[in-house]
């Protein structure tokens, strides 16, 4: 059974309006979907986050809006201030639970790679996968095991061993993770005799030698 989260109907979609929600404990978002109307709503913060919390960042959701049915939905974009630390904005997607859809999964990377021992660098290169599922069916996280990787090595789309009813839908040869030698600056050779810098304008004791002869004439 999904977790019902309640949101109220949305009129006044001006800034100044949305700021004010937020002052308030409250989230503008919208209610989407492939026979969905959009519809302008609002949630409670709190509320919101307790929710993701217990279901999951691709959970299904209850959305009870004010004064209308239920729909199921994932949180498909949420927008966050994270200099203060605020939900800015969120959009809900209905989903038909029979029907297979796309959706961003994040990577979770585990173990400790050997060649980081040896002085390497993890690059974690995808921090999400796309996957193709069933509503239900899509995973919260994908765990990628980097536990045997030395330096030089990688783990690809094609390489990640993820278990579940979904699809990941990534180019296979996308690179997902990988060792890498950290880049060694090299610090500018010195010459072997410091040139002393030339000062322009100034003139050479000879030409001075010579132009005295000449007012001496």
């Amino acid at each position: 059974m999904a977790t019902v989260l309640k949101a109220e109907k949305r009129t006044d979609l001006r800034t100044s309006e949305n700021k004010s929600l937020r002052r308030n404990g409250q989230v503008p978002a919208v209610l989407y979907g492939k026979t969905t109307d959009s519809t302008a709503v609002s949630v409670h913060s709190v509320g919101f986050i307790k929710t993701i919390r217990e279901v999951g960042r691709n959970g299904i959701i209850d959305l009870e809006v004010e004064g209308g049915k239920k729909h199921q939905v994932i949180a498909h974009d949420v927008q966050i201030d994270r200099i203060k630390d605020q939900i800015l904005h969120i959009d809900f997607f209905a989903v038909d639970m029979k029907s297979e859809m796309e959706a961003e999964v994040s990577v979770n990377l585990v173990g400790e790679a050997p060649g980081e021992k040896d002085g390497g660098v993890v690059s974690n290169l995808l921090f999400t996968l796309t996957v193709n599922a069933l509503p239900a069916d899509i995973p919260e996280e994908i765990t990628v095991d980097i536990s045997e990787l030395n330096i030089g090595d990688s783990i690809s789309v094609e390489d990640v061993k993820a278990s579940g009813n979904f699809e990941i839908i990534n180019e296979p040869t996308e690179t997902v993770v990988t060792v890498v030698t950290p880049d060694i600056e090299e610090e500018p050779e010195e010459d072997d005799e410091e040139q002393e810098p030339e000062v322009i304008g100034e003139e050479s004791d000879d030409s001075e030698g010579t132009e005295d002869e000449n007012k001496s004439e």
